[in-house]
């Protein structure tokens, strides 16, 4: 509950405290409320050369901490701000810590005016912010219950992306054949895939195209290789010629269609593995709490229960790559329960068996889920679904390419995710997004393709045990 300090109550001499430390988070969501986007606040490349050297909080953000204390506790409920002085002592960084100590000065009976002293102190006890607060202050008593705020998910997928690809530990670019890049989203994709070290990129598609586009947006090519074909069937066939002949070890979509190019590797015999092809959308969703993979939304339409297990051991492997030992894998469906009117519900009980008698190794299956069971724990546990599984999935597996495409847009565009995807099964990964995404995106999915690439490299090196 809330409750107030009526103005009789109040002393002169009296006294509140609030302590509160600043996070990046704090900047962002001020910055967002506020509309204000000062890069002394923002940009740490850009603060680290001011007189501060380095980000540091609005001025304002401690001047509503004051705010806070009137409008909450001191005197609270029914407090009316009149007039505020503030000036600004010392910045306050990343981590910094201020007590914020107001005090009442004055009481003007008549008016019911109460002033009180601010003071905003750092750790150091520095003062960081002094002010003078004027309200009239509550006559009667209030106490309501305090208010739910909403939740706030400050979610920038840039920086996410950024920490990401920073994190990866690649070693030299791996050469890759970039299939017929004749729109700047491809191409800029590709060149920022190379300038960060994760590629060295083939160009492959009529040169005339490519360099139109590098005079057109000021872009340099000359770093790049570039193979001359006349089309984009022919640059799916070359590219294929080069991953085949051991020059590309791996191959990135650029603006032709997603059948032609697999058209291509699917018919070359030395590119296949035994093992169904499938895709993995690799997600970062502002409201989950890790990365999550999702397959297969792209490539296989309907796939069977055999081709649903190597979509499985795909995206096993995938995400052993990326870090997670165990993934936990939920096979989805439209309930939690097997019955045979929902084929899928099936699917998902033998996949479990399957796990469970070793024909799929390196994964925690579980299913059938629906898909609240498989991403909250509060859907779980409602629903009586005791599982290491449910609630806290790495993988999701989906039933099918149309309900798979549906839940990958719909996590894209409603839910705010910021996605990249390979495809697995054959003897080169391939980076495959949709010709809608921009440039960050496809360079995450190069970022991708080079992990599963090194990683490819790295089991083939292994001693045999």
């Amino acid at each position: 509950m809330m409750q107030n300090i009526t103005f009789d109550e109040l002393s002169v001499g009296q006294t509140a405290r609030l302590v509160r430390s600043l996070s990046q988070a704090d900047i962002q969501a001020f910055a967002a409320v506020s509309g204000d986007l000062n890069p002394a606040h923002l940009d740490a490349e850009y603060a680290e050369g001011t007189r501060f050297h380095g980000v540091i909080a609005h001025g304002m953000w401690g001047g509503a901490l004051i705010s806070s204390v009137l409008g909450n506790e001191f005197p609270g409920p029914g407090t009316i701000y009149l007039e505020q002085t503030l000036a600004f002592h010392r910045p306050v960084h990343i981590g910094d810590t201020l007590s914020i100590v107001l005090t009442v000065t004055e009481k003007q009976a008549g008016s019911g005016v109460v002033k009180l002293d601010c003071q905003a102190l750092n750790q150091k006890g520095e003062s960081v912010i002094s002010g003078l607060a004027t309200v009239l202050a509550p006559k009667h008593k209030i106490s309501r219950p305090r208010p739910e705020l909403p939740e706030m998910h400050l979610f920038d997928p840039r920086a996410r992306l950024e920490a990401w690809v920073s994190s990866l530990k690649l070693g030299a670019p791996l050469p890759c054949a970039v299939v017929h890049p004749c729109d700047i989203e491809s191409l800029e994709g590709a060149l920022e895939a190379a300038r960060r070290g994760l590629i060295a990129p083939i160009l492959v598609g009529p040169e005339a195209k490519l360099r139109a586009l590098e005079k057109q947006h000021g872009l340099d090519l000359s770093a790049c290789r570039i193979e001359a074909v006349p089309h984009s069937h022919a640059a799916a066939a070359r590219a294929v010629a080069l991953a085949v002949a051991g020059e590309a070890r791996m191959l990135m979509k650029g603006s032709l269609h997603t059948d032609e190019l697999m058209r291509a590797v699917l018919q070359e015999p030395a590119l296949r593995t035994g093992r169904r092809v499938s895709h993995v959308f690799r997600f970062d969703i502002p409201s989950y709490a890790k990365p999550l993979l999702l397959s297969d939304a792209a490539i296989n339409i309907a796939p069977g229960l055999e081709d649903k297990a190597d979509i499985v051991r795909n995206v096993i492997q995938l995400a052993q790559a990326l870090g997670v030992a165990c993934p936990k894998i939920a096979l989805l469906s439209a309930v939690e329960t097997v019955t045979e009117k929902i084929a899928s519900t099936l699917d998902a009980a033998a996949l479990c068996k399957m796990a469970e008698r070793g024909q799929i190794k390196g994964g925690l299956l579980d299913g059938p889920l629906a898909f609240d069971n498989a991403i909250s724990l509060e859907a779980a546990r409602i629903k009586g679904i005791a599982s290491p599984v449910a609630g806290d999935a790495d993988v999701l597996i989906v039933p099918d390419l149309e309900s798979g495409n549906m839940l990958a847009k719909l996590l894209e565009y409603m839910a705010g995710a910021s996605s990249c995807g390979v495809v697995l099964g054959a003897r080169v990964p391939i980076a495959l997004t949709s010709r809608a995404d921009g440039p960050a995106s496809r360079m995450a999915s190069a970022a991708l393709a080079a992990v599963v690439a090194l990683d490819m490299a790295q089991r083939e090196a292994a001693p045999l045990v």
